[in-house]
């Protein structure tokens, strides 16, 4: 069985991988299983490359444009921030992978860089990552290619983005909103709702730069008001657990005021499979408890307060 046939009625909110930053780059050859572990970027270039993304948090991505591409020698990379309020994406090329480099990672942290031109529209990744998993491939380059008919120069083919037993999965750029589960249809009006600086609700698993419990409590709170992607601020108000998976409450801020406290419990489900051709493993997941609305804390008194 497909791994996201078995994995279909877990369910997506919090399932998104956590990462602040990305680092994305058009490699149109081979890719093995294994982005850094495999050495696709070379044995010089890969251990170093591992370190530093590891050390600043930032997702090391092969991307590609869908269908057949011939390369001309240039490689684009993309560089972009998901921060809550302030995300940014950039982009550049490449003549020697070595030039990678030459970034500073950490940068990914603070404002944009200006290392690249600004990318001021929506991009997406829909992970297409066959050797990874078969599902990725099965199912997302289609919607990848059928995505490049109405969006071009905004979808890229990308490697393991996390979470295969939820594909087709998708990420948008830069905020960092993930998705599973789509069809054709619905990646269209994820699209279209981020071109509108809007959020579709549907297949939404979560923004990468919150823990799982953090991206439970702001999908939550989508599915009750309409809010732009940084709108929302999300802290976990219960001390640092050792397990950021476990339950606990978290507290989502509108940028008008407005608050929400979300408590989430866990619930289990039979084994399934985390992975086409792995062994099925027992399966837990976090679901809402409550939703508690808050009194409004007006703006200026949060800037005082602060």
């Amino acid at each position: 069985m497909l791994c996201s046939a078995a994995a279909a009625p877990t369910p997506l909110p919090g399932t998104a991988t956590e990462v602040s930053g990305w680092l994305c780059v058009e490699h149109p050859g081979a890719w093995g299983r294994d982005v850094i572990g495999d050495e696709v970027l070379g044995p010089e270039l890969t251990p170093e490359l591992a370190a530093r993304t590891a050390a600043a948090r930032v997702r090391p991505t092969l991307i590609r444009r869908p269908g057949r591409n011939e390369f001309t020698g240039a490689r684009t990379v993309l560089i972009a921030s998901s921060r809550p309020e302030d995300s940014w994406c950039e982009r550049f090329e490449i003549t020697d992978l070595k030039q990678l480099l030459d970034v500073d990672l950490h940068l990914l942290a603070g404002p944009p860089p200006g290392i690249g031109v600004p990318v001021r529209d929506p991009l997406v990744l829909v992970c297409a990552h066959g050797k990874r998993d078969q599902c990725c491939a099965l199912l997302g380059r289609p919607i990848a290619a059928e995505l490049a008919t109405k969006y071009p120069g905004r979808v890229w083919e990308s490697s393991h983005t996390g979470g295969h037993r939820f594909a087709p999965a998708l990420v948008l750029l830069p905020s960092g909103l993930t998705y599973g589960r789509l069809d054709a249809a619905s990646a269209a009006e994820m699209m279209a709702a981020a071109h509108r600086n809007e959020v579709s609700l549907t297949g939404l698993r979560g923004r990468s730069c919150y823990s799982p419990l953090e991206q439970l409590a702001e999908v939550a709170v989508r599915e009750q008001i309409s809010a732009a992607p940084d709108a929302l601020t999300v802290t976990r108000e219960d001390m640092a657990p050792t397990d950021p998976a476990t339950p606990g409450t978290a507290l989502v801020t509108h940028r008008d005021g407005r608050r929400w406290r979300i408590t989430a419990r866990t619930i289990t489900f039979p084994p399934r499979h985390p992975s086409c051709n792995a062994p099925a493993k027992p399966v837990t997941a976090l679901v809402v408890d409550t939703i508690h609305p808050l009194p409004v804390v007006e703006p200026d008194s949060q800037d005082a307060a602060g």
